[in-house]
């Protein structure tokens, strides 16, 4: 752990240790740039050299702490906020995805700092027509703000906003769903991809979503600190697709056979929140399928994402590499069970390994 004084034009990076965050720290450091990280307690480093990086640990709902992780910094890249459908006490969502953002924006306005890259969600934006996709410019309907995690973003997003107003130099950046290797917890999106090589998705909604490699949505990031105009918001994203086509695209990857059975999310909410409430009510535990996501896919996710590549110079791979790696690295971090990684052998997503480069550990 480096422990020595702030290197000239270092970057804050909260949310380190996260699948977005650590990409970011990466992309930082791979662009000679100091780093410093503000790291819960308690947490593991993320997928990066931590000798390279300054650490600061502590929570964003400790003032104290941001306060001495914003302080010298020129630029803050805000990624900390609880991300999942789920919690015990939702009001978790609200204390780290508002009140610690919050925080942040006090600090870094406190201190001066000359750009404050806020990493929001396409969950905050309106959703894609039959006729048009999303974009930045797309009104939000307040009752697509299902659940939690999307309400507490958009509150937070305004918070930004606010602080903008005020003259902090904030630009705001909108992932669609990023895969690709280092997705540790794993992410819902992850998850999706986890099931089915586990041989657990035996059907299929009729929804879409937007594919992105998660290093360069990281990219993305770095770049709209360096281009992105002060005020503006950018989607970052890759590819547009079918919740099937991606499912078929898995298949293809990895030897096994799409799922058959084609469902809608308005056949399957009904079951799902009966689930949802037993396991979480009764059973006391996570459900295995929380409502949000299938409420989720009653809406068209599918984004434009022109903006960020005209603005930004921003690029984005192919989405079946950024799968295959995903794929890849589940395997080799034992997320996928041993009898479907046997039947995997051979296939394209687990051949020519050489082409695939590891992510720093």
């Amino acid at each position: 752990m480096a422990t020595g004084p702030p290197v000239a034009n270092t970057a804050l990076v909260t949310g380190s240790s996260g699948f977005i965050g650590s990409a970011v720290i990466r992309a930082l450091l791979a662009q000679g740039s100091g780093v410093r990280v503000l790291l819960e307690p308690g947490r593991e480093p993320g997928l990066w050299p931590a000798d390279d990086v300054e650490i600061v640990v502590g929570d964003v709902r400790d003032a104290a702490a941001v306060d001495r992780a914003v302080a010298g910094i020129g630029t803050v890249f805000h990624l900390a906020a609880i991300y999942r459908f789920w919690a015990p006490d939702p009001e978790l969502f609200y204390d780290v995805n508002v009140r610690g953002t919050q925080n942040v924006l006090r600090s870094a306005a406190d201190a001066g700092c000359r750009r404050f890259v806020y990493t929001s969600t396409v969950a905050t934006l309106g959703v894609a027509t039959a006729d048009e996709l999303a974009s930045e410019k797309t009104l939000v309907h307040f009752e697509h703000l299902f659940g939690h995690y999307k309400r507490s973003k958009y509150m937070a997003e305004h918070e930004v906003l606010r602080a903008g107003a005020r003259g902090l130099p904030v630009v705001l950046v909108h992932p669609t769903f990023p895969v690709g290797p280092g997705d540790r917890a794993p992410t819902p999106t992850g998850r999706t991809i986890v099931e089915f090589l586990n041989g657990r998705i035996p059907a299929y909604v009729d929804t879409s979503l937007n594919i992105a490699h998660v290093d360069d949505v990281a990219r993305g990031h770095v770049l709209a600190a360096e281009l992105g105009r002060v005020g503006h918001s950018y989607v970052l994203g890759g590819e547009n697709f079918s919740l099937y086509e991606m499912l078929e695209m898995l298949a293809e990857l990895c030897g096994f056979e799409p799922p058959s059975v084609r469902l809608t999310p308005r056949m399957v909410l009904p079951v799902v929140r009966t689930a949802e409430w037993f396991e979480a009510r009764v059973l006391r535990r996570e459900p295995t399928l929380p409502s949000e996501p299938v409420r989720m896919a009653t809406t068209r996710m599918a984004y434009d994402d022109s903006l960020a590549r005209g603005a930004l110079g921003y690029t984005s791979r192919p989405a079946r590499e950024a799968l295959a790696q995903a794929v890849r690295w589940y395997v080799d971090e034992g997320f996928v069970k041993p009898h479907r990684v046997a039947r995997m052998q051979g296939a394209p997503a687990l051949r020519d390994a050489e082409d695939f480069t590891p992510v720093a550990s």
